[in-house]
């Protein structure tokens, strides 16, 4: 009896590592990656309320840069609006995704970079979006770009 107890008791013990790895199929990393490209041709055909339409849209969504913490979808959507009123302002809008972790079945990290080409600059930067798989959608519910 006293070797089946130490086995199970093994088993059991093994099974509650905190070192699992969360895999989520190739299915939902094309759905994010289909979101960030779909937003990516969105700005580049100037319609910012299509583009956040990859953003969760709650008051709880975050976005971080370099005005500080906006709080909300419409809040980040004004603010958007605000600081790219033209097209030529808003230029040519690119992505690469550096990395994409899964931090939870329904939720996952990604580290990318950005440039937007226009007439007299090319600004770049970094950013990190927080995803969450809400009522079977991947969605944005927190970037932070600088």
């Amino acid at each position: 009896m006293r070797p089946i107890f130490t086995i199970l008791t093994l088993v059991f013990l093994s099974s509650c590592s905190t070192n699992k790895t969360i895999t989520n199929s190739d299915a939902d990393k094309k759905a994010i990656n289909d979101v960030l490209y779909q937003q990516q041709a969105d700005w580049n055909s100037g319609d910012l309320t299509a583009f956040m339409q990859g953003y969760w849209k709650s008051d709880e969504l975050s976005f971080i840069g370099s005005r500080g913490i906006t709080k909300g979808w419409q809040a980040t959507l004004d603010n958007y609006k605000k600081s790219y009123p033209t097209r030529e302002i808003m230029g040519q809008l690119s992505f690469e995704i550096i990395t994409l972790e899964f931090l939870a079945p329904d939720a996952a990290r990604m580290v990318g970079r950005y440039t937007l080409i226009r007439e007299k600059d090319k600004p770049t930067g970094l950013f990190t979006l927080i995803w969450r798989k809400i009522n079977g959608k991947w969605l944005i519910t927190s970037d932070q770009t600088c």
